[in-house]
C-alpha cells in the first residue's frame, strides 16, 4: 500500500545513509539516492538506474519518492501562476511562481492555514490546518513545472515558518547542501512574524535571509493587527536582530502593507526611522489587497511614495513592491485553501 510507505523527498544524505544501512545496501548507494531526487529529479524509485535491480526493488518495498502534481494552476494577466499542491495529510496548498524578465521567484506554503491571524491576512481567516513536512515543502519545487528557471525561493506563502522551524531547516538544508540542491543561502528569504525563540534559532541555524513582517512600528496598533505581537514585540525583534550581522551577504527586510491614514502617516514614519536606527536593513512596502470582511483602506500610491521618500531620506533603505498576481488571488495576503479543500472533499 503506497500510504505504508516511507517517503524519500525531504530526508538528508544521512537520514539516506540511515536507511541503505537498515536495507544491508552499499553506503554509497544513499549518495546516489540523492543525486537521483535532488539534481535528476526522479518520479520513482525504478529510475535510479545505477543502483541495482535487487537493491531498488528491496528499497520500493518500503520507501516512494514522494512527489506530487499540482492538480490545478491558474495563470494571471502578468504572468504570475498560482499552483494547488496535494500534501500528504491529504489537505492543499497554494504556491506561486512569479516570472520577473531575468527573475524567477517561487512563493512557498509552509503550513496549511495558519495559527497567527493576522487581521489583513485570508490564510490566517482559513485557520490552522497542519504543518507542512520537509518533503511537502520540497515538493513544491521539485514539481513545479518551471523548476529550472527558479532563481529565488521565498517563504511568503502560507503558515508562519518558525511554528513550523524544524522542518522549514530541513528543507533549506536540502536546498543548500552540496548532496541537495547547491544553491547559495542568498537565493533563499524566510519570512517572520517573530516568534520568540524560534526567531534567534532560525538565525543561529540558518544562513537564508530573513524577513520581518512589521506592519506597523507601533506595538498597541501591531498588536491589533497581529496577534503575535503579544508573544515578541516588534521591539523584541528588532533588538534581537541588531544581535546579528547584516552588512555583507545575508539581507534583512521588513515587510510592510500600508492602510490608508491607519499605518502611512509621519508619525509612522518616523517611528520607523527610530526603531530601525542602528540595523543594516531594508523596509518592503506592500499594497493592501482587500479580503472579505475585513474594513481596512488600502493606501495610494502617492502616499506609499511619500512614506517611501522619507524612510529613504533618513537612512532606512525602502522600496514599493510591485503587486504580482492579484486577479487570481495570488497576491500578498490572498492565499487560502479552505475553499478547495471544501470543495474537493465534496466531489
Amino acid at each position: 500500500m503506497l500510504q505504508d510507505k516511507k517517503v524519500l523527498l525531504g530526508m538528508s544524505l544521512d537520514e539516506l545513509k540511515t536507511v541503505v544501512k537498515e536495507l544491508g545496501m552499499p553506503q554509497f548507494t544513499a549518495g546516489q539516492m540523492a543525486k537521483w531526487l535532488y539534481q535528476q529529479h526522479v518520479r520513482s524509485i525504478d529510475e535510479m538506474t545505477n543502483i541495482s535491480k535487487a537493491n531498488r526493488e528491496r528499497l520500493a518495498e518500503q520507501f516512494m519518492v514522494g512527489a506530487m502534481e499540482p492538480i490545478d494552476c491558474q495563470r494571471s494577466k502578468d504572468g504570475t501562476i498560482k499552483y494547488l499542491f496535494p500534501v500528504s495529510s491529504g489537505k492543499f496548498v497554494e504556491t506561486v511562481y512569479i516570472p520577473d524578465n531575468d527573475r524567477a521567484t517561487l512563493c512557498v506554503s509552509c503550513q496549511v492555514g495558519c495559527k497567527m491571524n493576522c487581521l489583513f491576512c485570508q490564510t490566517g481567516k482559513q485557520g490552522f490546518e497542519g504543518s507542512l513536512t520537509a518533503g511537502d515543502i520540497l515538493n513544491q519545487i521539485y514539481a513545479l513545472p518551471e523548476r529550472e528557471s527558479l532563481t529565488n525561493i521565498v517563504f511568503m506563502g502560507q503558515g508562519e515558518p518558525m511554528d513550523n522551524l524544524d522542518n522549514v531547516l530541513r528543507a533549506t538544508e536540502v536546498l543548500t547542501q552540496d548532496w541537495g540542491y547547491a544553491w547559495s543561502p542568498r537565493r533563499i528569504t524566510v519570512s517572520s512574524v517573530g516568534i520568540k525563540g524560534k526567531l534567534k534559532r532560525f538565525l543561529d541555524e540558518s544562513e537564508c535571509h530573513v524577513a520581518i513582517s512589521m506592519h506597523s512600528p507601533l506595538p498597541e496598533q501591531r498588536q491589533q493587527l497581529m496577534p503575535a505581537e503579544r508573544q515578541m514585540s516588534i521591539t523584541e525583534v528588532v533588538e534581537l536582530l541588531k544581535q546579528y550581522d547584516f552588512t555583507h551577504q545575508r539581507r534583512c527586510s521588513f515587510e510592510y502593507i500600508c492602510f490608508a491614514g491607519l499605518n502611512d502617516t509621519m508619525t509612522h514614519a518616523r517611528e520607523i526611522v527610530r526603531l530601525l536606527q542602528g540595523l543594516e536593513c531594508r523596509v518592503n512596502l506592500i499594497r493592501f489587497h482587500e479580503i472579505p470582511d475585513v474594513d481596512l483602506p488600502g493606501a495610494d500610491e502617492k502616499r506609499m511614495e511619500s512614506l517611501r521618500d522619507y524612510l529613504t531620506k533618513h537612512g532606512v533603505f525602502t522600496t514599493i513592491r510591485a503587486s504580482r498576481g492579484q486577479d487570481i488571488f495570488a497576491a500578498c495576503g490572498l492565499l487560502s485553501t479552505q475553499r478547495q479543500s471544501n470543495f474537493l472533499k465534496t466531489e
